[in-house]
C-alpha cells in the first residue's frame, strides 16, 4: 500500500471534524511537514478560522515521531484533547495503518493528591496533620467544595482539576493538591501506585502526541530535570504568549507572609537554634518590607541586603537541620517535613538569587492593597534561555494568529532568541516565517476607525471627549460592544459613565466570573461587556453579539513597570530602539489580539474603534496599524457611526 499523501490525510481529518478545507490550512500543513522532515524551525501566522490545529496535527501525526503540543489556554487544550485529536486519530487510523495515542500532561498541582485527601493537610500551628473535612464547616463554601471533591475523587479517572465541574476555589483546591516540591514521590507515598499525577506521566510516556501548557514547557526548560518525555517535534500554539509565560515561571517572589509560613512549618521539625535564626531573619525582613516603596531596585539597599543574607543563611541552616532531626510525635512526618522543606527551599533560592545580583535579573518592590509588599526578581530577557533550551535538539513550530508585527516576524523572533530570518552561522537556529493569511475578507467585513480628533490620553485625568465618543459609538451600534481598556480603573469609569447615559446593559469584568459574563454578553445583542487584559485575548463571540470592539488607548506598558522599563533600557544600551523593541511590540501584540475579537466567522461585520489619536498621528502608528488585520481604515467619525447603524439595522432585520 502506498503511503497516503498529506492532502489526503488533511482532507480525511477536516471531514472528520466537520470543517471546511482552507487554502491557508493546506499551505500551513505542507510547511509544518517540511520543517519537521528537515529538523528546522517554523514561525507560522494563521488567522482566526484557518483551522490551524489540524494544520499542525495532521503533519505531526503523519511524521510518526513523538510530538509535544504546548498551548497557553485551557480552552485550546480541552479542544485538542476532547475534540480535534480523537476525531483526527479516528480519521487517520485507516490511512496511516496505525493508531496514534495522545495524552494530556500538566504540572503536579493540577492533579488531586490522594495522600492529602486521605491523610490530611500538614498544619502550621500544631504537630502533624489535620483533617480538613472535619475542620471546614459543611455549610461554608470551602466545606461544600471539599466534600464535593471527596465524592469526585471516587469517580474521576484523571484527578485533573479541569475535569471537575463546576470548579472549586483556589483555596479549596490547595487543600487537596501538592506542588512538585511538596510531593513525597511515588516510591515513598502510600498512594504512589494510584497517584493521578504519576498516571498522567505514564500515559504521556506512551503517547505519540502529548498536549501540555506553556508553563510546564518552561519548567521543563528551566529546571533541568525533564518533566516532559523525550520528543522530536515541539509545536507551540498561541506562541505570542510564550515569552510572558516563561518569564512568569522564571520569576521569584518573597513576601513577609510567605516567610512566616515557612518559619511556622519548619519550627517543630528542627532544633531550637535553627528555628530561632529563621524567626529572627523573618522579623528583620518584615521590618524592611514595611518601608518598601514600589519600583525597581537597580542596586539592593543595604538594609535589604543584610535582611536577605540573614534569610538565606538561616534558611540554609534549617534545610540542613530538616534532613537530620526526626520527631516521632509528629504524625506522618514525611509529608509535614516535605511541605516545610519546599517552603524553606523557596525562601533560600530567591534570597540567594537576589543577593548574588546577576546583571541578567531585574529586582523590584511591589505593593498590593490587600497583600502588602512583595519583593520580586525576574530575568531581564528569556531569549537566551529559549534559544538554548527550546531550539537545540528538536524541530520547533510556533504558531498563532498574531506573530507578524509591523510586517515581519523578526520582532517576535528576537524575543524567542532567534536571529533575523535568513541569518547564517554556527549555533544560529535556522527558521522561516510564514503568513498563511485568513479565510476572512477583512477589508469588506471590518472597519478600523481611529478617533483622530480626540485629545491624546494623558497618564491621569478624565477623558470627557473620549466618554462622549464611546457613548455615541455604542448608541450607533445598538449595544453589541466589547470594550477593551488598558486599565481596570478605565473600564470601571467607562461602565459607570455609560450606565448613567445609555439604556443598554453594561457588564463589567470582576462583577461576575469571566465565563458567566461572556455567556451573558453573547446571549443578548444589546449588551456591552467592558474589561481589561483577559478580554483582549479570551473572548470568542461570533455573530451579531459583537459588532463593535473599542480600545480606549494604545496598550503600552505602564512607564513605571519595572521589568518592561528595564528591558527597554537594556535594548537602548545595546544600541537598539528600546521603545519600538519593547513597548511598541507589546502594544502591537495586544492590539492585534484585541482587534481579532471582531471577526470570528465569515458572516461577521463590524468596527474596531481606537479612541487614541496617536494611532493615526504618531510615527509608530503605521507600525501598529500594520500589525492589525487588514480592515478598511478611516478617521471619519460620521462614517464610523453610519456604518455601525447600518450593521445594527441589518442584524435587527435578520432577527439578531
Amino acid at each position: 500500500m502506498t503511503k497516503p499523501s498529506l492532502p489526503e490525510l488533511l482532507h480525511a481529518a477536516v471531514t472528520a471534524v466537520g470543517g471546511v478545507e482552507r487554502p491557508g490550512q493546506v499551505t500551513m500543513a505542507e510547511a509544518v511537514a517540511e520543517a519537521v522532515d528537515d529538523n528546522s524551525h517554523l514561525l507560522v501566522q494563521a488567522g482566526t478560522g484557518t483551522g490551524k490545529s489540524l494544520g499542525y496535527l495532521v503533519p505531526a501525526l503523519a511524521h510518526g515521531e513523538r510530538v509535544v503540543v504546548a498551548t497557553a489556554t485551557l480552552a485550546l487544550q480541552r479542544q485538542l484533547v476532547e475534540r480535534d485529536l480523537p476525531r483526527t486519530v479516528d480519521a487517520l487510523h485507516p490511512l496511516l495503518r496505525r493508531r496514534p495515542e495522545f495524552a494530556m500532561l500538566k504540572g503536579r498541582s493540577n492533579y488531586l493528591c490522594l495522600h492529602r485527601l486521605h491523610e490530611g493537610v500538614p498544619q502550621e500551628e500544631e504537630d502533624g496533620l489535620f483533617d480538613q473535612f472535619e475542620a471546614a464547616t459543611p455549610t461554608s463554601k470551602l466545606g461544600k467544595d471539599l466534600l464535593r471533591m471527596r465524592d469526585w475523587a471516587d469517580e474521576t479517572e484523571t484527578g485533573d482539576r479541569d475535569d471537575l465541574t463546576p470548579g472549586v476555589s483556589d483555596r479549596a483546591w490547595g487543600q487537596l493538591s501538592v506542588s512538585s516540591r511538596e510531593c513525597l514521590g511515588a516510591t515513598k507515598c502510600a498512594y504512589g501506585a494510584e497517584c493521578f499525577a504519576e498516571a498522567a506521566r505514564e500515559r504521556a510516556k506512551l503517547a505519540d502526541v502529548v498536549v501540555t501548557n506553556h508553563a510546564l514547557l518552561a519548567i521543563d526548560a528551566i529546571e533541568g530535570a525533564p518533566v516532559l518525555p523525550q520528543h522530536e517535534v515541539l509545536i507551540v500554539d498561541e506562541a505570542h504568549e510564550l515569552v510572558s509565560r516563561v518569564t512568569g515561571v522564571a520569576t521569584g517572589e518573597l513576601t513577609p507572609g510567605q516567610v512566616n509560613r515557612a518559619v511556622r512549618r519548619s519550627a517543630k521539625l528542627v532544633n531550637e537554634k535553627a528555628a530561632d535564626s529563621l524567626q529572627t531573619a523573618s522579623e528583620t525582613f518584615e521590618r524592611v518590607m514595611e518601608l518598601a516603596l514600589p519600583g525597581r531596585l537597580e542596586e539592593i539597599p543595604e538594609d535589604l541586603g543584610y535582611a536577605l543574607m540573614a534569610l538565606r543563611d538561616a534558611a540554609r541552616t534549617v534545610i540542613s537541620a530538616l534532613g537530620s532531626t526526626r520527631d516521632k510525635s509528629v504524625q506522618d512526618e514525611d509529608a509535614v517535613r516535605k511541605q516545610a522543606l519546599a517552603a524553606v527551599e523557596n525562601i533560600h533560592g530567591v534570597a540567594e538569587r537576589i543577593t548574588q545580583g546577576s546583571e541578567y535579573d531585574v529586582v523590584w518592590y511591589e505593593r498590593h492593597d490587600r497583600f502588602g509588599a512583595s519583593l520580586r526578581v525576574a530575568p531581564l530577557s528569556v531569549s537566551r534561555l529559549l534559544r538554548e533550551k527550546l531550539f537545540a535538539d528538536r524541530s520547533v513550530v510556533l504558531t498563532s494568529a498574531t506573530l507578524k508585527l509591523g510586517g515581519d516576524f523578526n520582532g517576535v523572533g528576537a524575543s524567542l532568541g532567534l536571529a533575523p530570518e535568513g541569518t547564517e552561522g554556527e549555533d544560529v537556529p535556522q527558521w522561516k516565517g510564514l503568513d498563511v493569511g485568513s479565510p476572512f475578507d477583512y477589508p469588506k467585513q471590518g472597519i478600523l476607525y481611529v478617533a483622530r480628533h480626540l485629545a491624546a490620553p494623558g497618564r491621569e485625568g478624565s477623558r470627557d471627549d473620549m466618554m462622549d465618543e464611546l457613548a455615541e459609538l455604542v448608541e450607533a451600534a445598538g449595544g453589541r460592544t466589547l470594550g477593551l481598556f488598558s486599565s481596570m480603573r478605565g473600564a470601571q469609569a467607562a461602565a459607570e459613565e455609560l450606565r448613567g447615559r445609555l439604556d443598554k446593559p453594561i457588564l463589567l469584568q470582576g462583577e461576575e466570573t469571566l465565563g458567566e459574563l461572556i455567556k451573558a454578553f453573547s446571549a443578548d445583542p444589546e449588551t456591552c461587556l467592558f474589561g481589561t487584559l483577559s478580554l483582549w485575548q479570551g473572548v470568542d463571540v461570533p455573530g451579531a453579539g459583537c459588532q463593535l470592539v473599542v480600545m480606549d488607548r494604545i496598550p503600552f506598558p505602564r512607564p513605571d513597570d519595572p521589568l518592561m522599563s528595564a528591558r527597554q533600557k537594556a535594548v537602548e544600551q545595546g544600541g537598539g530602539n528600546g521603545f519600538m523593541a519593547v513597548a511598541a511590540t507589546h502594544a502591537a501584540l495586544l492590539m492585534a489580539q484585541g482587534a481579532g475579537r471582531l471577526v470570528r466567522a465569515t458572516g461577521d461585520r463590524g468596527v474596531v474603534a481606537v479612541l487614541d489619536p496617536r494611532l493615526a498621528n504618531a510615527r509608530y502608528g503605521s507600525y501598529l496599524r500594520a500589525s492589525l488585520p487588514d480592515f478598511w481604515y478611516t478617521t471619519d467619525r460620521g462614517q464610523a457611526r453610519r456604518s455601525l447603524a447600518a450593521i445594527d439595522a441589518a442584524a435587527k432585520a435578520d432577527g439578531k
